[in-house]
């Protein structure tokens, strides 16, 4: 406030349009990708490892089976965010990945997208390390697919 305005008794109303929609923390995201990584990804890796191959030397010494596997992972995730809008981690944090623009659910290849461009960021690990500098929140991977990660309402 200015000091005129305050000699002047004026009260400075905040004019500032309040958000859209709330962000959901960078905390509540890493907790629904390890909670994701443990319901989805683990079973793949074990069904691919005991039940498909003999064992985790043969999955070791595998060179494709890693690939298959993220790309069955990526899959599921995309189906997961485009029917639902959110992971089952993501759901048992309330938190679901919209489009940043309309604020609907993002279809399966955008979602795909955005898988395959969090693999790419999660290696650099610059893209991770953005949404402590931005107020929306937004890793690169949600900047590249316009997507963001908001808190479900209820």
């Amino acid at each position: 406030m200015r000091f005129r305005d305050i000699k002047k008794q004026k009260r400075h109303t905040n004019d500032e349009p309040k958000p859209k929609y709330v962000y959901a923390s960078y905390v509540d995201r890493i907790k629904a990708f390890v909670t994701d990584m443990f319901m989805i990804y683990a079973p793949i890796l074990y069904i691919t490892a005991y039940l498909i191959l003999d064992g985790k030397d043969d999955f070791q010494s595998s060179s494709i089976a890693p690939f298959i596997d993220a790309a069955l992972y990526g899959l599921i995730y995309a189906f997961f965010l485009s029917k639902f809008g959110q992971t089952p981690g993501k759901k048992a944090y309330d938190i679901k990945v919209v489009n940043d623009k309309t604020g609907e659910h993002i279809s399966f290849f955008k979602s795909l997208f955005r898988f395959v461009t969090f693999l790419f960021t999660a290696s650099t690990l610059l893209g991770l390390l953005l949404p402590f500098y931005r107020r929306d929140k937004k890793a690169l991977h949600d900047i590249l697919s316009g997507t963001i990660v908001v808190v479900e309402k209820k």
